[in-house]
């Protein structure tokens, strides 16, 4: 046998095993009728939903059944291939699962987001509150301390007198200064003794009147007639 020989039947050889694989890879099968199954069924099952109308005329036309609602349980059916089947049906897959995967994803995400908003709204609600609290419980412990503080043991027409006696002195202001005089009753800071606190002003004020005047009726008296006390 020559080389041109063997070449040519080499050649046909892998055309033989070509054409074989082809026909193997288009080849129709056999399907036996099972109970409840529909032609519609079977060709979904075997084309997938989207070619399962074009598989029910296959099978049809290929076993030669003129009414597609009457098949019988055990019967034989030979199905035949439908050409880009198997292609599409591999392809649509994980497009679908891939496009479902980012769907699930995507609202994953946007739930933690709105957790996590809504988490860190109510913390720094719950944080403003809490310095609003904090700080009104402070403002009111203050007031009343100075209250507590600024009290004083007088009454009735003397404690009167007091009141004129600041009104004119400093419009009754703890912090008003004169030169040396200092505070409510513009007392003398070597009376206070460095002390300018409130409740240091009142006790200053009423052993000061009190020792000079006996009562702070006097000295508003006192005070009327020269401008000071």
């Amino acid at each position: 046998m020559t080389i041109i020989t063997k070449a040519i039947l080499g050649t046909a050889a892998a055309a033989g095993l070509l054409i074989a694989g082809g026909s193997a890879a288009s080849a129709d099968s056999n399907y036996t009728i099972k109970s409840g199954d529909t032609l519609n069924k079977i060709a979904a099952a075997t084309y997938g939903d989207a070619q399962a109308s074009a598989g029910v005329s296959a099978i049809a036309q290929a076993n030669s059944i003129s009414n597609i609602n009457s098949i019988f349980v055990g019967e034989t059916l030979v199905i035949p291939s439908l050409s880009g089947n198997t292609t599409t049906t591999q392809t649509q897959a994980p497009a679908v699962q891939q496009a479902a995967s980012t769907q699930q994803a995507a609202s994953t995400q946007q739930v933690a987001s709105t957790q996590q908003a809504a988490s860190t709204q109510q913390a720094a609600s719950t944080q403003q509150a809490a310095s609003t609290q904090q700080a009104a419980s402070t403002q009111q412990a203050a007031s009343t301390e100075e209250t507590a503080t600024s009290s004083s043991s007088v009454s009735g027409s003397d404690a009167s007198a007091k009141s004129w006696i600041a009104n004119k002195e400093s419009t009754n202001s703890y912090s008003a200064r004169n030169g040396q005089y200092i505070g409510k009753y513009q007392l003398s800071a070597s009376y206070l003794n460095g002390d300018y606190s409130a409740a240091n002003q009142e006790k200053v004020a009423d052993s000061y009147v009190s020792d000079r005047y006996g009562s702070w009726s006097n000295a508003k008296s006192f005070w009327l007639a020269n401008g000071w006390y």
